[in-house]
């Protein structure tokens, strides 16, 4: 069984950074791609980053390249590093993975990466709160 845990969250001023960390356990890094999610309260669970198994990552645009995702093999761990913070980024952010899924005669197709109901395994989430 694949377990995700999240750490590195915490409380911070606007125009602060903070380091996400995302460790798997229970299984092998083929559980790539990884995923960012993050909820604020009364809003839907929205898509930040996600990297691929050949590195191959992906951003919601509107964050101006203040957000970077990145691996550690060896420590099976995916880094959310973010930076510039603002009050707007308070939130729970989630770490999820996994988006094989059966596909057309017997076979194994991955998901869309910015859709959360397409990931199988997801972390208890991290609160980020940033401060003005």
């Amino acid at each position: 069984q694949v377990q995700l845990l999240e750490s590195g969250g915490g409380l911070v001023q606007a125009g602060g950074s903070l380091r996400l960390a995302c460790t798997t356990s229970g299984g092998t890094f083929t559980t790539l791609p990884v995923g960012w999610f993050r909820q604020a309260p009364g809003k839907e669970r929205e898509f930040v980053a996600a990297i691929t198994t050949d590195g191959t990552t992906y951003y919601l645009h509107s964050h101006g390249g203040r957000f970077t995702i990145s691996t550690d093999d060896a420590k099976m761990t995916v880094y959310l590093q973010m930076n510039s913070l603002t009050p707007e980024d308070t939130a729970i952010y989630y770490c999820a993975a996994d988006i094989r899924k059966p596909g057309p005669g017997g076979t194994i197709v991955g998901g869309n990466v910015y859709l959360p109901s397409d990931y199988n395994y997801w972390g208890q989430g991290t609160q980020v709160t940033v401060s003005s």
